[in-house]
């Protein structure tokens, strides 16, 4: 059966993305999609992104173009507005007040900052010859269970994003992933499979199917993205994403709507 939802799908507001909404719309309905969920990234809380983000200004805008393809298409499929917002230690009042500025659908919560650093942006990738990879790792797996419980997040996105440029830990972090898994599994978030890794360096979906196994042992519910910043990618490669669900062992998958848990979907 193929997935229906593709939740995780940018905007050109993030300043790297293109193509307009409706482009997205009509390659989900072209990939025989019910339901997309546009999750453009949040505006930055600790300084401006331009680039990388939306400006908070910019929420405005990015609202009415969700809504007026929601609107045009709404006859042929189901369009969920949401966003992708950056957990930041000491910033949670500030990423709060931008979550609660619309009724938003669902939020996807992503680490992509250790310290100052984006250590999945290309710009920066020679800052991991000057990191200790497996500490890199571990600072990664706290931020991602300190973003859970906050309880600002629906969704937590690419849940081992380090691995995006080839980068793998030497140590065993089955522990580590345990208790993140169980954090996880606590404060009610699902975690994505998400497809973008099959189009990086790392060539691989992430989660990495070791870690999807742990998730999904541990209790904690599934959506699908595609993390697509270019409407050719809504809904690339799902038919590898259910054959890796189903392999760890799920067998159902989320969709949301005004930030509940709307229904559950049969795998």
């Amino acid at each position: 059966m193929q997935v229906y939802a593709d939740y995780h799908m940018h905007t050109p507001l993030c300043g790297h993305a293109i193509g307009a909404p409706e482009e997205y719309v009509k390659q989900a309905i072209k990939m025989g999609l019910k339901e997309i969920g546009f999750s453009d990234h949040a505006p930055m809380v600790h300084k401006p992104m331009p680039g990388i983000t939306m400006a908070f200004d910019e929420l405005p805008q990015y609202q009415a173009m969700i809504e007026d393809v929601k609107k045009r298409y709404a006859s042929q499929i189901s369009i969920k507005i949401a966003l992708e917002s950056d957990y930041l230690p000491g910033y949670e009042a500030k990423t709060k007040s931008i979550i609660d500025s619309y009724p938003y659908d669902y939020i996807i919560g992503s680490v992509h900052f250790i310290d100052d650093w984006a250590f999945d942006d290309p710009a920066t990738r020679e800052y991991w010859k000057k990191h200790d990879v497996n500490e890199v790792y571990l600072k990664y797996y706290d931020l991602l269970r300190q973003s859970a419980l906050t309880g600002f997040f629906n969704i937590i996105g690419h849940c081992d994003l380090p691995k995006k440029f080839g980068a793998r830990p030497t140590i065993d972090l089955t522990d580590e992933i345990k208790k993140t898994a169980k954090v996880f599994k606590d404060t009610g978030v699902a975690i994505e499979i998400n497809t973008a890794g099959l189009r990086k360096p790392i060539g691989e979906m992430y989660p990495a199917p070791n870690c999807l196994k742990i998730y999904r042992e541990a209790g904690v519910p599934l959506t699908f993205g595609s993390d697509s910043h270019d409407p050719k990618d809504v809904g690339r490669d799902f038919d590898k994403a259910v054959d890796l669900a189903k392999s760890v062992g799920y067998n159902e998958y989320l969709v949301f709507n005004n930030k509940k848990i709307e229904k559950r979907i049969a795998l």
